[in-house]
């Protein structure tokens, strides 16, 4: 059955004859046409009706001609026609198979070329401008653009031809819809896209501008949209369980909202709450909506022309029921409203109400297909043309594997994909088991897809192809090799996906972070895999081949990838460690860099005699720039890497500080007042002594060891200590001139870039916030443990804190502090303590030592590289200019090596390890001092260290042992035995500290 009412059209729509149409209150009609009505649709100029795949067009009033057409059948040849949209003055057809026919105003109808190739899957007409959706989520447009209704660029004149929308290139859209002169599109998980025309709000945007691009709807996020539809100036969208929400002009109360006011921002009808409405439409200037649990349909707006269907003839401003037929009981299939009509299709079989269709809905991968691909039950011509159509197509991948359970999907956010992460495992892993289906797989991602992404996507849907094929490419570097599908390949698609995702506006790649920081932890170690393994196998290659700067560029796109990964997990204390990061295939560049600058060093003749000093020269420069460039990526390097990057600098030259061992600090300060910065920075240190003016590296040592040593004494003011003197931090109230914190940062920097071990007896918070990471409650236990136990008992207190009887007024270095200066003496309590806390801790580590840390911070990275300090973590920074205690004796004496006549059992070398053995931990320490110049191990341990032993030449019984300290090499005489070799020891390790000869 057919109802129908509104203004004046022709008896029976031409669809049966005058007599057959029954009438009913309101102007309501009714009738039941010999062939069933399949679809129809409503415009300005044109009821068009689809029949059995044909269509019939029956011409309305208008002002030039005063009567109704004949119902006219189209000549359509041999296109069976499945829906028909009518718009301003023409229509739009859509055949079986996806062809557009387009019908003008003479009734002539068209295919619309441009759309040949492509299959169509829903149609939308505004007044002046028309829309199709594409099977493989692609959306097109035509006509006038005068308010931006097309979705392309401001300027876009319009265009009689079909239009890509590129900027909703990757949305998996659900539905497409169009008003007036503005259009919708709604995407599968609920997020509503508006462009065009705004005068009235009918973008919900909450403003009247008009948009030229199309524009998330941010108050429907969330609200579980299922379908749209649109009027001559207002909106209507319809949430899964039935609630309606509508925006713009409500000048007829169009908006049900119970006045005839504009609304900018989407508001529920609150007529209609409970009711659970399946279907809404709207009208130029009017609204229906139906109610299948009850079958009734309201009416709001307009009634000049009879379309509201109920018999008070005003505006109704809030849903009023249509007066059906009586006999009008069964279930209500189509709603349709045009201009100043509206029509419903009455269906018998309670199975056929309007549900969503699922040839109208875009493709989409799912469990069952990859089955039916795998089973080998269709040819593989029908297999490969669906892997060609989803792999080719970024709408219909962001459309899959959706978590639909408890209509998670719909979430969707910026911090919420919306995919189902368990299932997209299991589906891929069958996946690449089928190594003819995979191989095309990966060849559709390289070729048509990733060339195809959008850079500036529209809506966080966009990006969830940055998440999936992450996963698809790790199962391929996981699985055995297929014949077709080489390690090559896979890299280059990796790469490619790389590229992409850089490619990205900052925006995009913000919420794609997000993204990132809310996967499950194996699903982010997944993606950390796929660009370590791509990594590995590129920097392999470049250590193993020629130089190559092209792969160079290749490879730093999968670290900044890594990079970024590393960050996030960092900020959101993912459970993905740092070693997760580390690409050890980078400690074989440093070794092939390491073996180049040797070569360098001793065969730098030889190869000047043979010609080849240019080739050495720039391979030395080629793995230099490489490593430079990783190494702005620290999260790929591992301690040993870094701490090597750095051994194996190449130095520009050297400069010199003139030193009297009686005057360090005053020479040196007074020195290094007018260094250059480029000389600290980029020039090897080399140290004088005045006394015997000789340039070794012992007298580095020796002059790093001791000037710290007497600046970070009580005596040189320059710092406060805690309670038991064994820790340094920053004065409040400073009592030496300012410069010398400045000069104090330029000798740690130096220490730093010279790879020495010093004496800095400070906190990890000075190192957190040289490299800018906020210091913490923990990090003041270290330096006074029991002011920061009784901090932490307030944050703990379980009683009233008031009791406590605390204040923000604090004493710190002999100073009092109003922690909260706007409300002196405030008390402590319950609501504000760890407001209380962290402004206490914040004062100690940040505040109160602000004018001094920022002088020595200048002077620190004036003495060196910024880039090279942040490839450390605040404990690897310290480690690396302090060392650590962790004197591993046994490693020492197994990492030792011996040279000329020395061997592991010559009687010496047994007696000087029994006496090693003999020795106190004070008198095995001063040890390590005398043979490597440092009094604590270095970062990388005991390993580190590898002592040389060789007989000293032309030794009396009376010798002392001696140390190159720059080697680690002891020169051992032959003692006759061991008492005569103990008290050689001792005395030489005791002798003058500091100040050995080479």
């Amino acid at each position: 059955m057919l109802c129908y009412w509104g203004a004046q059209i022709r008896e029976g729509l031409g669809l049966v004859q005058p007599d057959q149409v029954k009438h009913v209150n309101c102007g309501i009609r009714s009738m039941c046409p010999k062939t069933a009505v399949q679809d129809m649709s409503a415009g300005r100029s044109f009821v068009g009706f689809v029949r059995d795949g044909k269509v019939s067009v029956l011409r309305l009033h208008s002002e030039e001609d005063n009567h109704d057409g004949k119902l006219m059948h189209l000549q359509l040849k041999n296109d069976r026609i499945r829906l028909i949209v009518c718009g301003g003055d023409g229509a739009v057809l859509l055949a079986y198979g996806g062809k557009v026919l387009i019908m003008d105003k003479s009734t002539v109808c068209r295919p619309l070329r441009c759309l040949d190739s492509r299959q169509v899957i829903q149609i939308a007409c505004g007044d002046h401008h028309s829309m199709a959706l594409t099977k493989d989520g692609h959306v097109f447009v035509w006509g006038d653009n005068s308010h931006g209704q097309l979705g392309l660029e401001k300027d876009h004149p319009g265009s009689p031809s079909a239009q890509h929308v590129k900027s909703l290139s990757g949305v998996p859209l659900a539905q497409i819809s169009a008003g007036g002169d503005h259009s919708f599109g709604l995407s599968l998980s609920g997020v509503v896209f508006g462009w065009g025309k705004n005068s009235a709000g009918q973008l919900g945007l909450g403003d009247t501008t008009d948009r030229h691009v199309p524009t998330v709807v941010k108050s429907l996020n969330r609200k579980k949209t299922v379908s749209i539809s649109c009027g001559g100036e207002h909106t209507a969208t319809l949430s899964k369980g039935g609630t309606v929400f509508t925006f713009g002009s409500g000048g007829s109360g169009q908006l049900g909202h119970n006045s005839f006011r504009d609304e900018h921002h989407p508001r529920v009808v609150a007529e209609l709450w409970g009711s659970e409405v399946s279907q809404v439409t709207c009208g130029r200037h009017h609204t229906l909506v139906s109610v299948a649990s009850s079958k009734r349909i309201y009416s709001f707006g307009c009634w000049m022309q009879g379309q509201l269907g109920n018999e008070e003839m005003i505006k109704k401003s809030v849903p009023f029921p249509v007066d059906l037929p009586a006999d009008c009981n069964h279930t209500i299939g189509k709603l349709k409203s045009g201009e100043n009509h509206s029509f419903v299709l009455i269906v018998k079989d309670p199975g056929n109400e309007s549900k969503p269709n699922p040839s109208r809905g875009i493709l989409t991968l799912n469990d069952r297909m990859i089955d039916r691909w795998l089973s080998g039950s269709d040819p593989w011509r029908v297999i490969k043309k669906e892997i060609n159509q989803v792999f080719s197509s970024a709408a219909s991948l962001n459309g899959s594997f959706l978590k639909t359970s408890c209509d998670e999907h719909y979430q969707t956010s910026e911090d919420h994909c919306g995919l189902d992460f368990d299932l997209v495992k299991t589906s891929f892993a069958k996946l690449t088991k089928n190594e003819r289906s995979i191989s095309e797989v990966v060849k559709v991602v390289q070729t048509i897809l990733l060339p195809s992404l959008n850079p500036n996507p529209t809506g966080v849907e966009a990006l969830r192809v940055y998440l999936l094929l992450p996963e698809l490419l790790l199962k391929l570097f996981l699985e055995p090799l297929p014949e077709r599908l080489q390690k090559q390949q896979r890299t280059e698609v990796t790469e490619a996906l790389a590229s992409k995702i850089l490619q990205l506006n900052p925006d995009a790649r913000k919420v794609l972070v997000t993204n990132w920081s809310k996967l499950p932890d194996d699903w982010l170690k997944g993606v950390v895999k796929l660009f370590k393994k791509a990594s590995a196998n590129l920097i392999g290659r470049m250590a193993a081949d020629a130089m190559n700067w092209d792969v160079m560029t290749r490879l730093l796109k999968f670290v900044q990838i890594l990079q970024m990964v590393y960050q996030v997990c960092c900020r959101a204390n993912r459970n993905v460690t740092k070693s997760d990061f580390i690409i050890t295939a980078i400690n074989d560049l440093l070794d092939v860099l390491e073996t180049t600058n040797e070569d360098v060093r001793k065969y730098w003749e030889r190869f000047n005699l043979t010609g080849q000093t240019h080739a050495l020269m720039a391979q030395q420069n080629y793995y230099n720039i490489v490593l430079k460039n990783l190494i702005s990526f620290p999260c790929i390097f591992n301690l040993e890497a870094k701490c090597s990057y750095m051994k194996n600098r190449v130095w520009q030259g050297s400069f010199e500080l003139t030193l009297r061992r009686t005057a360090l600090v005053e020479d040196s300060f007074r020195q290094l007042r007018n260094v250059m910065q480029q000389h600290l920075r980029e020039f090897w240190l080399s140290v004088f002594y005045t006394e015997d003016m000789r340039k070794t590296d012992v007298n580095k040592r020796d002059f790093f060891l001791n000037v710290f040593k007497e600046l970070c004494a009580p005596e040189s003011q320059l710092f406060m200590y805690n309670d038991n003197q064994t820790m340094s931090w920053f004065p409040t109230k400073l009592s030496v001139e300012k410069e010398k914190y400045f000069l104090f940062g330029i000798l740690c920097g130096l220490a730093f870039n010279n790879t020495s071990v010093v004496h800095l007896p400070f906190p990890l918070a000075l190192f957190k916030k040289l490299l800018n990471v906020k210091p913490s409650l923990d990090d003041l236990i270290e330096f006074s443990p029991v002011l920061s136990k009784s901090l932490q008992y307030i944050l703990d207190y379980s009683d009233d804190v008031e009791k406590l009887d605390t204040y923000f007024t604090i004493v710190w270095d002999e100073m009092e502090v109003e922690l909260d200066p706007a409300e002196p003496g405030k008390l402590v309590t319950n609501y504000n303590r760890t407001e209380f806390v962290n402004k206490y801790v914040d004062y100690i580590l940040n505040k109160s030592v602000e004018e001094a840390f920022e002088e020595f911070k200048s002077g620190f990275f004036k003495a060196c590289h910024g880039w090279m300090v942040e490839m450390f973590e605040p404990e690897e920074l310290r480690g690396v200019l302090v060392g650590n205690e962790e004197y591993d004796w046994d490693i020492l004496k197994q990492n030792t090596s011996y040279e000329g006549s020395f061997h592991a059992e010559h009687p010496t070398v047994i007696s000087f390890w029994k006496v090693f053995e003999e020795l106190t931990p004070n008198e095995k320490k001063a040890f390590l001092l005398f043979l490597t110049g440092f009094e604590k191990v270095p970062i990388l341990g005991m390993s580190a260290v590898k002592m040389r032993v060789r007989p000293l030449f032309s030794f009396t019984q009376d010798h002392l042992p001696q140390a190159l300290t720059c080697h680690a090499l002891l020169d051992l005489p032959v003692y006759q035995n061991k008492k005569t070799l103990k008290t050689k020891l001792i005395e030489a390790i005791n002798h003058k500290r500091g100040f050995w000869e080479e």
